[in-house]
């Protein structure tokens, strides 16, 4: 099955195209069509078969259909990944893909320095992708709002 034949928009298209993907993978053949319908989803697949863009692509369509708050961006969707080298791996994806749409993200895990984090928040974030000690961290001293959250 095509990337096109799974409706996603003409943006996220461009993006796989420019990856190189064309066909889509068994789990993002199951996958894509519920999350884009909204629906909770549990998938499990080998290292390597494309899970990441089987909930990034949907996501970030659902994302870039609905509009921004006026007073600037909240936190829409919450990725969570038990360690920084996983959380970063998840975020260059989510950024490869949403190249060509207007969505903010960010990425915040612990063992750096945590001020480029937060100045990263207030600037505004469509997504994030966290790692959980991280995050617990900067909700606790305020820097992150979870209020709005419709993807987790």
């Amino acid at each position: 099955m095509s990337f096109a034949e799974l409706e996603l928009s003409a943006k996220l298209l461009d993006a796989v195209r420019h990856e190189g993907y064309e066909v889509a993978t068994p789990i993002q053949k199951e996958a894509i069509p519920p999350i884009l319908a909204g629906c909770d989803l549990l998938g499990c697949a080998q290292t390597g078969t494309g899970k990441t863009a089987a909930f990034a692509l949907p996501t970030l369509q659902r994302l870039s259909q609905a509009s921004v708050p006026p007073r600037g961006r909240r936190i829409r969707c919450l990725v969570l990944a038990p360690t920084r080298e996983l959380a970063s791996q998840i975020a260059e994806s989510f950024r490869v893909y949403g190249r060509f749409t207007n969505l903010r993200q960010t990425v915040i895990y612990g063992g750096v320095g945590q001020n480029p984090q937060v100045k990263a928040l207030h600037y505004g974030a469509d997504f994030v992708v966290a790692t959980p000690g991280r995050l617990l961290d900067l909700m606790n001293q305020g820097y992150v709002d979870l209020r709005h959250v419709e993807i987790l």
